[in-house]
């Protein structure tokens, strides 16, 4: 593609060199960059893609787009605009050219529940026979294919291509987790949303953000500034609240357990999930979903607000609502033919692990082990509060190391057991290898004690220093089990 026709459209602010050369792709990563692409500089927290012009053009790029031209002697084409981030995605547009008219994009934010949520939608939509593609924290999948996802909501660039490829396989309903991240960097300022989703706000991201209230208008700007033709609120959270008297231009649709347009009645939740009466503005739908703890019934709900504003006949909505067993690393009960009872989950923030752990100690009456750390690197005033909820709502509690990055992990988990200690000064420990705290864990449980193993969820690694390590807390629980079992018959 000519670069004339890779800016169509973009505002540039100035261009030097001929815009009738070729480019064979785009990159803003000199590490991924191959030659002859045009190299677009994105200026990021920690790191300034400008500072990297001179190698992208070592390893050959044909062009590039920049906010600031450097001092420097330049051979290739090179275009100044005012922000790259904006223009990655619009050259992302003009290069994939996904047929973006054609789909129906649902957009879900807030801190918990976007993964099972869009899990739900994407169950509903198959069952109504649908072809529908998911963008989300676990994968990327559509017809059949899935690939592993880097990011919850993947750069413009990314973005684009992957729009592209469910285009080309007649994908009709895009159903996307869209991070608080992506909104601020502006990753899907070209998506046309059909409908956007609020599930709720807590403390997540501050390391970023830097208040509630930041995080809180990032997560605005999918219902202010993109315009979406139905916005689908939780109006029992106080954040939806606010959230609905702000939005002027689009069809609002509330959700809650006894008021808003879709509303729960006759509820009942136990080990076997959920049943209740769902109430649609014109019609009612009766579920039975073995997804466990009310938390879940709020997703129910939004994945029915979300059906309701695509059409989807009740049966169909039913029909996807029962028929999701599981989703990947939420809330996961682990099989096994003797006991404890084991839980993952991926609650990572205050709210989360206090919802999983309200939701255990309501569904069973035995011991709580609860086995978590916090990530490095990441709203570290957050490690503290989830140290108190471990240890008001659980009987004993492992302090173990989640992804530490950069950090030192015994000094994150010693802040965690400061909020451990204000509410318990023993039946707890600390065990830096999360391998061996869960195997502490499972060692000391008795018959029907329950153990949630937190944090990670679906995660197949661990991120220590600047390296992956595979890491599977599904597979470690599964093997130690298997090791007590083997035991228990000796």
């Amino acid at each position: 593609m000519k670069i004339k026709d890779l800016i169509q459209g973009l505002e540039v602010l100035e261009s030097r060199g001929s815009l009738e050369r070729e480019v064979k792709g785009i990159s803003y990563d000199t590490r991924k960059l191959r030659k002859g692409e045009l190299f677009v500089a994105l200026r990021g927290n920690h790191l300034d893609g400008h500072s990297f012009i001179e190698e992208a053009l070592v390893k050959g790029a044909s062009a590039l787009v920049v906010e600031t031209i450097p001092d420097l002697n330049l051979s290739v084409p090179v275009i100044r605009v005012k922000n790259t981030k904006r223009a990655l995605s619009h050259l992302a547009v003009n290069f994939f050219n996904p047929c973006l008219k054609r789909m129906n994009i649902i957009g879900i934010t807030g801190t918990n529940g976007k993964t099972t949520t869009s899990y739900l939608i994407e169950s509903i939509l198959k069952s109504s026979h649908k072809e529908v593609g998911v963008i989300g924290t676990v994968s990327y999948r559509f017809c059949g294919k899935e690939f592993k996802a880097d990011m919850t909501t993947p750069e413009s660039l990314e973005l684009m291509n992957i729009l592209r490829d469910m285009s080309d396989n007649s994908v009709e309903y895009v159903v996307m987790e869209v991070s608080s991240h992506s909104l601020v960097q502006e990753r899907v300022i070209d998506c046309p949303f059909k409908v956007a989703v609020f599930t709720n706000i807590t403390r997540d991201h501050l390391d970023y953000h830097g208040s509630i209230q930041e995080y809180f208008n990032a997560k605005k700007k999918l219902f202010l500034e993109y315009n979406p033709s139905f916005c689908v609120i939780n109006l029992d959270d106080p954040f939806g609240r606010l959230l609905i008297k702000e939005i002027k231009d689009s069809v609002v649709i509330s959700y809650g357990l006894k008021d808003g347009d879709i509303r729960a009645k006759n509820v009942h939740i136990n080990r076997q999930g959920i049943k209740a009466e769902i109430l649609l503005p014109n019609e009612s739908v009766r579920i039975c979903s073995p997804l466990l703890g009310g938390f879940n019934l709020y997703n129910i709900l939004a994945s029915a607000g979300v059906s309701y504003c695509l059409g989807i006949e009740p049966s169909y909505i039913r029909e996807g609502i029962n028929s999701l067993n599981r989703v990947p690393g939420r809330m996961e009960l682990i099989k096994n033919p003797g006991s404890p009872f084991v839980v993952i989950d991926y609650a990572h923030t205050p709210d989360a692990l206090f919802k999983v752990l309200d939701t255990l100690r309501s569904l069973f009456d035995k011991r709580i082990i609860t086995v978590f750390g916090c990530g490095g690197d990441r709203d570290k005033g957050k490690r503290e509060e989830m140290g108190k909820v471990a240890a008001m709502y659980s009987d004993f509690v492992i302090i173990t190391s989640d992804n530490p990055r950069s950090e030192d992990p015994f000094s994150i988990m010693k802040q965690i057991e400061k909020g451990v200690r204000q509410i318990k000064d023993s039946h707890y420990l600390l065990e830096v290898k999360r391998e061996d705290a869960i195997k502490k864990a499972i060692d000391i449980a008795k018959d029907e004690d329950v153990i949630l193993v937190a944090g990670k969820g679906h995660e197949k690694y661990q991120i220590i220093g600047d390296k992956k390590i595979p890491f599977d807390d599904k597979a470690v629980v599964k093997y130690m089990l298997s090791l007590k079992n083997s035991y228990a018959k000796c």
